[in-house]
């Protein structure tokens, strides 16, 4: 069963997996390097800072003599992300000893961003030019609400306020690649991915949306370097300061409108100028998945009688919630429902997973149930598995039974043209009859119509 994976868990994931040559362009940014830096284990950091100053080779055996016996697994892993990164370039001498150096544009723009310091990316409007900033409360509740807008489009577009304009073409092209499919005239439907996509946590919502908003790029006539380099700048603007739009480039412009439909962003128009405010989801793009936030108040109970309770206000909670529960009323601040076996089978067809469906339900359980052990009921988690693999005993295949052959060579020969489309499902040469899978009974008539 194809599974919604997050490959990359930050943006370092990102660019170490870019070829060598937009990797070293990268490092002709000087915040690129110091984010870079920021994002390496403390052990690689402390080796970087370390070989700072340093321009031949270090060999592999004087950088492990720096970390005592119990660290040798953590110096494999610090060495590893700075090959990986290009940060470290690996040779191997005449005597085969493995040596080290660092990239020398990195430890160039490194050393001149540490001693000397650098301009910052852009520099924040003065107060008196723009109108009221948002607080960061009101920031907050903003991006918020329009994440949860933006997963209302993916599981209908019909369910999205009609004040809310909708997704630009960049982004629903982004849910075309694995989230959304749409055959002929139809209207976009989710798939098997997209179903799960939206069990998944917030922040790990948001890395799948952002990899696959970089990995298209290139179809968007955008250098996926230029793109990282610009999401990795924004970790270094403050929360809530308004930056001028006009400081950027076209790409860049177009990149913080898709943003703001993200809720990274919020624009706002001036009389003269307009200017983008970053929010929490932009400046923490640079910390890795689960650093990004602090676990989020849950806020479902579920019963040992299978009964469920969703204390939320939140239209986009009771649309998740109908994926695999029965909602049987909404109060405005309570959701109620049950777990039955029809809504799970549903389910289970549209890709989601017992496991799935079970985690969703843990980690947003209620602070009252939160701390339990289990959050949620050993009979109500047990029973979703069993009602998964029940549903996995039996594969059915719609096929046609044929008997009654006038001789065995007929026999025989309906079995072998069977055979060559791979639609043989089962043969008794004793009493001469087989079973077909559908897809061939009209070939197979013609087939037997031509025998003698």
């Amino acid at each position: 069963m194809p599974q919604v994976r997050i490959i990359a868990k930050n943006f370092m994931d990102m660019v170490a997996s870019l070829p060598a040559m937009k990797l070293d362009k990268l490092y002709e940014n000087a915040f690129i390097c110091e984010a870079i830096l920021r994002s390496l284990p403390p052990l690689a950091k402390k080796y970087v800072l370390q070989l700072l100053y340093i321009d031949v080779p270090v060999a592999a055996s004087s950088l492990q003599e720096w970390v005592l016996a119990d660290g040798a697994s953590k110096h494999r892993v610090a060495v590893d992300r700075l090959i990986q990164l290009r940060v470290f370039t690996e040779f191997v001498d005449r005597k085969k000893e493995t040596t080290y150096l660092l990239n020398p544009m990195f430890q160039r723009n490194l050393q001149e961003h540490i001693v000397h310091g650098g301009v910052l990316p852009r520099e924040p409007m003065a107060a008196n030019i723009t109108v009221r900033l948002p607080s960061l409360e009101e920031l907050d509740i903003y991006a918020a609400q329009q994440w949860e807008c933006f997963l209302l489009h993916l599981i209908s577009s019909a369910e999205a306020e009609v004040t809310t304009k909708s997704i630009s073409p960049s982004m629903m092209k982004v849910f075309q690649r694995g989230l959304l499919s749409q055959i002929d005239k139809e209207g976009p439907r989710l798939t098997e991915s997209g179903f799960q996509f939206l069990l998944m946590d917030t922040n790990a919502q948001l890395w799948y949306i952002i990899r696959e908003y970089i990995s298209n790029s290139e179809d968007r006539g955008v250098d996926s370097a230029d793109l990282i380099s610009f999401l990795l700048e924004l970790s270094f603007h403050v929360t809530g300061e308004a930056y001028n739009v006009n400081t950027l480039s076209d790409i860049q412009r177009t990149t913080v409108k898709d943003l703001a439909d993200l809720g990274l962003i919020k624009l706002q128009q001036g009389r003269k100028d307009s200017w983008f405010i970053p929010t929490k989801l932009a400046t923490n793009l640079s910390i890795s998945l689960s650093d990004a936030t602090s676990r989020k108040q849950g806020y479902v109970v579920v019963e040992t009688n299978f009964r469920l309770y969703a204390y939320s206000t939140s239209k986009l909670h009771c649309e998740i919630l109908k994926l695999f529960a029965r909602i049987e009323y909404q109060l405005p601040n309570l959701i109620v429902g049950s777990i039955t076996k029809e809504n799970l089978y549903k389910a289970f067809s549209n890709g989601i997973t017992s496991d799935q469906a079970i985690s969703f339900l843990q980690q947003n359980a209620h602070p009252r149930v939160a701390e339990r052990v289990p959050s949620v009921p050993e009979n109500v988690t047990d029973q979703i598995r069993l009602w998964e693999s029940d549903l996995n005993r039996v594969e059915m295949t719609p096929a046609h039974f044929f008997d009654d052959f006038p001789s065995r060579e007929v026999f025989e020969a309906a079995c072998d043209f069977a055979r060559e489309y791979s639609s043989l499902l089962w043969e008794d040469p004793k009493k001469m009859r087989l079973i077909v899978k559908t897809e061939i009974y009209g070939h197979m008539k013609d087939f037997l119509s031509h025998q003698k």
